[in-house]
């Protein structure tokens, strides 16, 4: 095996670790930390149908900058959202994680990953759970040792489906 490829993979896996590590944050509703993931002009945009372009040109499930992840996010914690009274509790999946832009010795590339998230709201008098599935692209942005966020597309395999009301992040 020869260098180039064995450090490829060593990149790879600091994605991956990353990815994960996001994915917890936002388990655990540590979403002041995971909005810190983020650059300053990052975003997190979910589109509302399978091939859609962009965010700005149609409706998406989601399209949140740092201002509006921060309302969401208080919004959450607001002790009169009852939609969350009690907490919808989830637990994410990341696999398949790979490069699918840049080269991954270069400040900025896309990964691409696969998500599984499980979403479970104990409301009375019947729960709710919901599981959810699809693809992550992150562009991300090397910053020291670490990554940042510069943006997150999340794509639902069924995203054009009739949702109950979204309230956490994919």
């Amino acid at each position: 095996m020869n260098a180039p490829h064995a450090a490829h993979r060593t990149d790879v896996r600091e994605i991956e670790a990353f990815l994960i590590h996001e994915a917890r944050l936002l388990d655990e509703r540590r979403f002041d930390e995971w909005m810190e993931l983020f650059v300053p002009e990052g975003y997190y945009w979910a589109p509302a149908r399978p091939g859609q372009v962009d965010p700005w040109s149609e409706a998406s499930l989601m399209f949140d900058d740092r201002e509006i992840m921060r309302n969401r996010i208080q919004r959450l914690r607001h002790p009169k959202a009852y939609a969350q009274i009690p907490a919808s509790r989830a637990v994410r999946q990341v696999s398949n994680v790979g490069v699918e832009e840049g080269d991954p010795g270069q400040s900025e590339l896309t990964a691409r990953s696969v998500f599984f998230m499980f979403e479970h709201r104990p409301t009375l008098p019947q729960p709710l759970e919901r599981i959810f599935a699809g693809e992550y692209r992150h562009r991300l942005r090397r910053d020291g040792d670490a990554f940042r966020i510069v943006w997150k597309k999340a794509m639902l395999a069924n995203c054009d489906a009739a949702f109950d009301p979204l309230f956490l992040y994919f």
